[in-house]
């Protein structure tokens, strides 16, 4: 008997606490059978500690749902035979009852229960919770209870593959929709600034994307790797990352993936203070964009972001980071002034970005009624956010710390943590 080193390191991950991960599977088990589970923190406790070393039934399930992976890779022992057969039927009620994705049919007393059937129309559902996801992410963004529920159902798509027979075509779109929902889970954890999550999340979700041979989510994988290696100041990484996106031949079949991915390029040379190449990569990201078929088909989370504004947003960040704050607030207002309704997370990162660009250039009054118009939802509950306007009240206090504004913004800063408690 010995710990569960692996089990450990994916909770540490994730950034649960014991009780936290116990809460998940009870949410798990109440989604499979309708009842509160009982799972506490000596389940947990047992589970870490090698006290349980194979887990079965309803704790093996909630576990694989919760992490997104295989009970082995968790660190356990393999289940046995009879426990894979036990398991299989509860895993077959619990994509029932979690996705509604396979439908139940009524069997004749006295006969026997065919194989189910896994179809187009069953990704279909999935693909549906997938933009719930999205939209979700886009109008908070950040949030821990998003990067648990999109790893959850990137379990639920493989458990999907356990319930019954499929094409092989099927079957790749399942692990697609497994990488999906894993680089949906990688994102919300990039945005909460929870990095070893992230890393976590996006090595699972390369691998389900290398099954799935699908071009378009790789895509998503690798440039959101650019991102986050952008966001912890690892700029080689960052454009290696990227680079790998932009390989794709998806890139030159649709110029709105070159778009992104040299937008993603320009971002990361502004980080990295390299002007000429930054000011390149946006010319050739909106050359790109010009080309693009606006009716081609693209995957929802493509259509759901990627437009002039994020064009925009992402000249915004750039020219920001290299010090060009003229040029960083004419993106700031272009991107405001063409985001779609549903964009309130951007929404809150360009106005706080805007507010700084303005700071910078001496302009402290529209500075400061800028950055008091993000919402206060997002300045308490957005890590990036919340950052973004924690720099904009050092930089306010450094360069006029006898002003009225500075006070003004003090006490406003005040006032909003107090509301947030």
């Amino acid at each position: 008997m010995g710990e569960n080193a692996e089990l450990r390191a994916a909770l540490a991950k994730l950034g649960f606490k014991q009780e936290e991960l116990a809460g998940e599977m009870n949410t798990a088990l109440q989604r499979l059978t309708g009842k509160t589970g009982s799972f506490s923190d000596r389940t947990v406790r047992n589970l870490l500690d090698g006290s349980t070393r194979r887990p079965t039934g309803k704790t093996r399930i909630a576990l694989e749902s919760v992490f997104g992976r295989s009970i082995a890779e968790l660190g356990f022992r393999p289940p046995s035979s009879e426990a894979l057969r036990e398991d299989s039927v509860l895993r077959r009620r619990f994509v029932t009852a979690t996705t509604s994705i396979v439908a139940s049919s009524a069997i004749p007393t006295g006969s026997s229960p065919s194989p189910k059937r896994i179809g187009t129309q069953d990704v279909e559902r999935l693909q549906e919770r997938f933009a719930e996801i999205i939209a979700s992410d886009h109008r908070h963004g950040g949030q821990r209870d998003i990067e648990v529920k999109a790893a959850g159902m990137s379990g639920e798509a493989l458990a999907l593959q356990e319930s019954g027979s499929a094409s092989q075509r099927v079957r790749s779109h399942l692990h697609a929709s497994a990488a999906a929902f894993r680089s949906s889970a990688m994102w919300a954890a990039i945005d909460g600034r929870r990095y070893d999550a992230a890393i976590a999340h996006m090595q699972a979700a390369q691998h389900l994307a290398e099954m799935s041979s699908d071009a378009a989510i790789k895509f998503r994988i690798w440039s959101h790797a650019g991102t986050m290696y952008r966001h912890m100041g690892r700029h080689t990484d960052a454009a290696a990352a990227n680079q790998v996106a932009r390989n794709l031949d998806l890139n030159r079949r649709d110029p709105m993936f070159a778009s992104l991915g040299l937008a993603r390029q320009g971002a990361i040379h502004g980080a990295a203070g390299d002007k000429n190449a930054t000011r390149r990569a946006f010319h050739d990201a909106q050359v790109a964009m010009d080309r693009a078929d606006p009716l081609a088909y693209r995957p929802v989370w493509m259509n759901a972001f990627f437009d002039q504004a994020e064009l925009h947003s992402l000249a915004l960040s750039a020219y920001l980071e290299l010090g060009d704050h003229a040029r960083a607030e004419y993106h700031a207002h272009q991107c405001l002034a063409s985001l779609r309704p549903h964009m309130a997370r951007s929404k809150a990162i360009s106005t706080s970005r805007l507010a700084r660009a303005q700071l910078e250039q001496g302009d402290l009054e529209p500075a400061i009624k800028t950055a008091m118009s993000v919402s206060r939802d997002a300045a308490m509950q957005h890590p990036r956010v919340a950052g973004m306007l924690h720099v904009f009240g050092k930089r306010l206090q450094a360069l006029a710390p006898a002003s009225a504004e500075a006070a003004t913004w003090s006490q406003y800063a005040l006032d909003t943590r107090k509301a947030g408690l």
